[in-house]
């Protein structure tokens, strides 16, 4: 007897893995409360109530977006934004929360590599909302950039890997990028010798790392500069102001 040969459509399909929230927060009916409300709404939801027990969460499970309050005991959210943005792998969304009435944690928290912010007590729609923009945004760009592991940039000596995440200095030393930063140099990267001003640059960037304001475009650009700069000297002053009208990537760039 000669069966059928099975196409594509007759397979069943594989299931869909459902977002995975990582909640971090010290309060634990605020974390109860939110965690019901999320699960509710289609999501996975993990809790921690320190940076110890988020870190082992997240070493077992693969997580999506990860919610950090900023005031937590031993290491603040900060400190943990600081590490999960910092690393070169992929790595989940990050959405900082903070009961401070000041702007400054929110652009600490954006400098560090922070996706979103939200203040405390968030309204659970509105960080439910945040999430599922992420999500998009992490969907679109999954479809829309699939790179190949050898693509890059070349410039003035450096190397910037859209694979490995990675920026290497002439002299083959690894810079490392927060998300944000490396959103925003790949965007004027790929845009060299061309002035951008905040409203082009938040347009590029868009999908690869979320400014919440167009003043963090400052702030990110100016870290990166210093980062740059202290890494490599006058050499790595690879950007140009341009007076009431933005910034330039002065460099001439070829793709490796």
């Amino acid at each position: 007897m000669i069966l059928a040969k099975e196409s594509a459509s007759d397979r069943p399909a594989e299931p869909k893995r459902v977002a995975t929230v990582l909640l971090v927060d010290d309060d634990e009916k605020l974390r109860q409360l939110v965690a019901g409300f999320l699960e509710r709404h289609g999501l996975d939801v993990l809790c921690a109530a320190d940076g110890q027990s988020a870190d082992a969460l997240l070493a077992r499970h693969p997580v999506d977006v990860v919610i950090l309050d900023v005031m937590l005991p031993g290491e603040d959210g900060l400190s943990i934004c600081r590490r999960l943005t910092g690393s070169s792998e992929a790595r989940p969304a990050v959405i900082m929360l903070s009961a401070a009435a000041e702007d400054t944690d929110r652009i600490v928290g954006l400098e560090l590599g922070a996706d979103d912010y939200l203040p405390k007590p968030a309204n659970p729609r509105e960080l439910l909302a945040r999430i599922r923009a992420l999500l998009r945004r992490s969907v679109t760009v999954q479809q829309a950039d699939p790179t190949p592991p050898h693509l890059g940039y070349e410039f003035a000596g450096w190397t910037l890997s859209i694979w490995a995440r990675e920026l290497q200095t002439p002299d083959g030393v690894i810079v490392p990028l927060t998300g944000g930063e490396f959103a925003l140099l790949r965007t004027f990267v790929e845009h060299p010798r061309e002035v951008l001003d905040r409203d082009r640059v938040l347009s590029l960037v868009r999908g690869r790392s979320s400014f919440a304001f167009d003043r963090a475009v400052d702030l990110q650009l100016s870290r990166l500069r210093r980062k740059l700069t202290s890494t490599y000297g006058e050499a790595g002053n690879l950007f140009r102001t341009v007076r009431n009208e933005g910034y330039i990537f002065v460099a001439a760039v070829r793709r490796v």
